[in-house]
């Protein structure tokens, strides 16, 4: 019966330990979710291409803006740039000319906010490059995921030819691109 005893001891301990190990794992993914943003970008050019409502020719060039901030267009963050570069990047891989508008005049570049098509300039910039399409984007910072829309939009007529929306669980790094204090 000592044995018996002993040996119910030990069970109770370890089916203890592994439920209270189990549940601080648990909490700990919550407070800061893994997230490979690079690979999440990647995965989003795939259904944004695969989807379009009429081709793109790989003669005529694209051009790319900065991702910017649903609650205010005229602002972007260290996310917004990195999403745009890794969509254009994309685009390339695939073959398609995407024109790097940081380096050009005729497109207003705000300090510290990236580049931004705004409707007026779209034709006009469109015009200036030959372009046929650009990339746009917009992001959404909820409570708990970061809400990311791409979209091609054709340049002569403002019409969406393509767009994916997916979502991204906020954690210490995006907060971070996104200009936030971390936990």
């Amino acid at each position: 019966m000592n044995k018996f005893f002993i040996s119910l001891i030990i069970g109770v301990v370890l089916v203890t330990a592994g439920c209270a190990n189990n549940g601080s794992n648990s909490y700990r993914a919550d407070k800061d979710p893994q997230v490979d943003v690079v690979a999440e970008l990647k995965q989003a050019r795939k259904p944004l291409l695969d989807h379009l409502i009429s081709p793109l020719e790989k003669d005529q060039p694209l051009i790319a803006a900065s991702f910017a901030n649903i609650d205010n267009l005229s602002e972007s963050s260290t996310f917004g740039r990195m999403a745009s570069e890794i969509i254009s990047a994309g685009l390339t891989e695939r073959g398609y000319q995407v024109i790097e508008v940081k380096m050009r005049d005729s497109l207003f570049i705000k300090q510290g906010a990236g580049e931004f098509m705004l409707s007026r300039q779209v034709k006009s910039i469109s015009k200036a490059h030959n372009a046929q399409a650009v990339i746009l984007g917009t992001y959404a910072v909820g409570g708990k995921n970061l809400y990311v829309n791409v979209r091609i939009v054709r340049s002569t007529d403002n019409i969406v030819l393509g767009s994916h929306d997916f979502k991204l669980p906020i954690n210490d790094d995006i907060k971070h691109m996104l200009g936030r204090s971390a936990r």
